[in-house]
């Protein structure tokens, strides 16, 4: 199956939910749980929605996170927002902003969800595998994100 194929398998599916009046959530959680079952190298993903000058955490699929609450510009996830550029970190361990989930945890991908010039919120996806996200995973994600974008 193509990276393309995913993305729009996963799409359809927030689209139906959607139009079923799932609550942001569930879109959230389902959005989450779909890219986890891809398998490696997704570990684990978090869905992050800003409020104020905070990220906050409404929706896992994978591994616990301490991190329930990330002000904008800490971390990967709030580098992301405070510059509004998404972010593929090959190695967390050469990342002098990383808040660390967990030991295993080798590198990470957030992808913005953003209508327009406004930022929502985020995808962040961890993974065991160093260097674990390739452009067309990153592409992927995006699509999922540019879907919720619409549909929250």
């Amino acid at each position: 199956m193509t990276t393309a194929t995913t993305a729009s398998g996963i799409v359809r599916a927030l689209r139906a939910a959607h139009l079923h009046d799932a609550p942001r959530r569930e879109l959230l959680q389902m959005a989450c749980d779909k890219i986890r079952a891809r398998g490696a190298p997704y570990t684990s993903v978090y869905a992050y929605m800003l409020s104020g000058d905070e990220l906050v955490l409404e929706a896992v699929s994978g591994r616990d996170t301490p991190h329930t609450r990330i002000p904008v510009g800490r971390g990967v996830c709030g580098t992301a927002v405070a510059t509004g550029r998404d972010q593929n970190v090959p190695d967390v361990t050469a990342a002098g902003s990383y808040l660390a989930c967990n030991l295993e945890t080798k590198s990470e991908l957030v992808v913005l969800i953003r209508r327009g010039a406004t930022i929502l919120g985020q995808l962040d996806v961890d993974s065991d595998v160093p260097a674990g996200f390739t452009a067309a995973h990153h592409a992927e994600l995006k699509a999922v994100a540019d879907a919720l974008a619409v549909l929250l």
